[in-house]
């Protein structure tokens, strides 16, 4: 079993930024890939970015693109994301998670095997 431990949300003012980090429990975890997702209040958790354990393919979703970096270390087991240019609406709890196979639909939740506790991420305006 594999826990993941996310760290490194907060409150910020719009416009700042935050970095989370994400670390496996485990030595050697090598999953497919790992991914961040965000669930507002009151809303689905969707995703936000997910990164091959290759670190040869990255995935944004629209709404992050340009502003948010999704990136890995292998050595400490370890995967960020760097989030720039904070709005609003980014507020959110922010998980990440890990997928032990391809996926067609990897942006889907169910296709991950692990997941954080979450952390929270507020951008007040």
């Amino acid at each position: 079993q594999v826990q993941l431990e996310e760290s490194g949300g907060g409150l910020v003012q719009a416009g700042g930024s935050l970095r989370l980090s994400c670390a496996a429990s485990r030595r050697a975890f090598t999953p497919y890939a790992m991914g961040w997702f965000r669930q507002p209040p009151g809303k689905e958790r969707e995703i936000v970015a997910d990164i091959a354990w290759s670190g040869v393919n990255k995935y944004y979703a629209d709404s992050v693109k340009g502003r948010f970096t999704i990136s890995k270390d292998n050595a400490q087991n370890t995967v960020y994301l760097q989030m720039n240019s904070l709005k609003p609406e980014d507020t959110a709890v922010y998980y990440c998670a890990a997928r032990s196979t391809y996926a067609v639909t990897f942006f889907r939740p169910d296709n991950y095997d692990y997941w954080g506790q979450g952390t929270q991420v507020t951008v007040s305006s």
